[in-house]
């Protein structure tokens, strides 16, 4: 599936505050926790558990959530399908950045082991 500029553009003004709870349900439900989700958050972006909460409370949108984070040099490694959209594929370079936290998160959630979620070696 192609993402189209109405796609990217909900995307962007989409806020990580209405988003964060889903996350947080969808891995909490299949057994994990909401530190490993903030780790997994971390790893990605380099916001530590004080600066997504204030991300969360200032209501930030997903453009400038992305902006403000120092997105791992490994993030590359992340591919796959999400949302019906193939990462590597994504033109849009914050709709690709927002499907990376998906992708993290999913994975996290069907109990993917941390190492192979935060690509290590």
């Amino acid at each position: 599936m192609k993402a189209t500029p109405e796609h990217n553009a909900r995307i962007a003004k989409m806020t990580f505050a209405s988003v964060y709870p889903h996350y947080v349900t969808k891995v909490e439900k299949k057994g994990r926790t909401k530190e490993e989700l903030h780790e997994v958050i971390t790893w990605l972006t380099g916001f530590d558990d004080k600066k997504i909460q204030s991300l969360i409370d200032e209501k930030v949108t997903f453009e400038t959530f992305f902006e403000l984070a120092n997105l791992n040099p490994n993030a590359k490694f992340i591919k796959g399908v999400i949302c019906g959209y193939r990462i590597e594929e994504l033109e849009n370079p914050l709709t690709r950045k927002t499907r990376y936290l998906d992708k993290l998160v999913d994975e996290l959630a069907r109990g993917r082991k941390m190492d192979k979620i935060l690509r290590t070696a």
